[in-house]
């Protein structure tokens, strides 16, 4: 059965080149270059390539190894369909109304998408998970609608026309929970400080860089196959996760672990020499980069093109988190090379208020509910309200645990970043303050939520009430911790 495997894969592999270096023979390199978007769904910059240890990837590494890798990219949202809404635009989410995680009242976008202005330039427009002839379509995730017949042109670029540029968005769903299971210890692995150091956490973690171990394979065969094609050398591929990491303190907060992602660029045509760019980048890049490279008119946008020969980055960067799904809130922020400023709206809400897919997915959140109700764990994660501004020295303090929002040594920065943060919501037309329940039902909404919830719980075997205490004893059972 293995043997007649490896000859099907085989001969696959072969009728695919054949087919597609007609392709590569009818495009020049000084053509239009294809584009492909290899996006990774809920990232953080836990790569070998990055510097992290006890983590494979050497795709990864090989792609960085060849262009140029960001080492401080950051997304506008922690959260995958506001930040996506974003970066398929060029625009702020809270600009174009599409701020809420999937909220149920769509906006109608009344600017284009990135696919709209790369269709008009002739481009194929393909949306599949990079293997060829795929004919499922991949997550958009995006907060307007859109029709997937028409959106995209087909689900796999072999579908265009021989010489056609095409324009590829690949998207892979590691290493967004449920996460695969490790098969090995990870002993050396840094675990972020504000994380207690227990097996709970060891074990989710460790679970986690697997799963990040399946996507580098997954972005290996995408490369492996733009080689195949003999289309790489014309081939702008840029890498990248749609916001940080799927952990507390990550996925949904404003803190760097839920905007920080890895950021990669790679045209071996244009960019000769691989470099890190230490400048920080924003999601928003990614369509001026995507247009200047088609070449393409890039019309007046936040963000900046990656493949400006001296990248000097942003000297600031704005993010903002609204409702996820059934847990209102709007907090916004500024970061700085040196300084992270955050603004909470609902100071009267705890850090770590209700929120169902954090509760189903978290298990570290309910690890620590159950120490600090013991005694033996205490952080700003358990407070039961919120200042109302938070800042942070990301030079000593790069994991974002001292506040010093109320410090007289760094008041004329808190006022200056304070300033900043008004004139963004003001300049760019935040929405954010928009009343949502004057045009969704909320109570229907937080009713559905409920009943997702309670429904995943009762399939654990679990009532949706149970306690933190025998919850993380499921937990445990979960994640093979004795």
């Amino acid at each position: 059965m293995r043997t007649h495997l490896i000859l099907i894969a085989a001969f696959v592999c072969a009728v695919v080149q054949a087919h597609s270096h007609s392709f590569a023979d009818d495009q020049p390199h000084d053509s239009q270059p294809n584009v492909v978007w290899i996006i990774a769904d809920d990232l953080g910059p836990e790569l070998a390539c990055y510097g992290y240890p006890e983590v494979e990837t050497p795709h990864l590494d090989r792609l960085a190894a060849q262009g140029r890798r960001f080492a401080k990219a950051f997304s506008t949202a922690p959260v995958c369909s506001s930040s996506r809404s974003a970066f398929q635009t060029g625009r702020y989410q809270t600009s174009i109304g599409c701020y809420h995680h999937m909220t149920r009242d769509q906006k109608e976008l009344s600017v284009p998408t990135v696919i709209d202005w790369m269709r008009d330039a002739g481009y194929f427009i393909s949306h599949g998970n990079g293997e060829a002839g795929n004919q499922k379509a991949s997550k958009y995730g995006v907060n307007y609608p859109y029709d997937k017949k028409t959106h995209f042109d087909a689900y796999d670029w072999s579908e265009r026309e021989p010489g056609q540029p095409f324009f590829a968005q690949v998207h892979i769903h590691e290493p967004h929970r449920q996460f695969v299971k490790s098969d090995r210890e990870r002993p050396n692995a840094p675990i972020p400080p504000y994380y207690p150091e227990h097996p709970i956490t060891r074990a989710d973690w460790s679970n986690y860089l697997a799963t990040i171990e399946a996507m580098d394979q997954k972005v290996g065969q995408v490369l492996d196959r733009l080689d195949s094609e003999g289309v790489s050398e014309n081939t702008l591929v840029i890498f990248f996760g749609d916001h940080g990491r799927p952990h507390v303190r990550g996925k949904q907060w404003l803190y760097d672990g839920g905007l920080h992602t890895p950021l990669i660029v790679r045209w071996p045509a244009k960019l000769a020499n691989a470099t890190v760019e230490n400048g920080m980048a924003s999601l928003l890049d990614l369509v001026p980069t995507t247009l200047e490279a088609a070449g393409i008119d890039v019309p007046e946008l936040p963000g900046k093109s990656l493949l400006d020969q001296d990248w000097q980055g942003h000297a600031q960067l704005f993010a903002a988190r609204d409702r996820c799904g059934d847990a209102p809130d709007r907090i916004r922020s500024v970061r700085t090379e040196r300084f992270k400023y955050i603004r909470n709206f609902h100071p009267e809400k705890p850090y770590l208020q209700l929120s169902s897919y954090k509760k189903l997915s978290y298990p570290v959140e309910t690890l620590m509910k159950v120490l600090h109700a013991e005694g033996r764990w205490d952080s700003l994660m358990m407070a039961e309200t919120r200042p109302e501004e938070e800042l942070y020295d990301l030079k000593a303090d790069p994991f974002e645990m001292n506040n010093l929002a109320a410090s007289p040594d760094h008041d004329e920065t808190l006022k200056q970043l304070r300033g900043a943060v008004d004139d963004w919501i003001q300049r760019t037309g935040d929405q954010g303050g928009v009343d949502e329940s004057l045009t969704v039902d909320m109570e229907a909404l937080m009713a559905e939520k409920q009943t997702w919830y309670e429904r995943t719980m009762k399939r654990r075997g679990l009532d949706p009430d149970v306690s933190d205490q025998e919850y993380l004893k499921w937990w445990a059972i979960e994640l093979g911790v004795d």
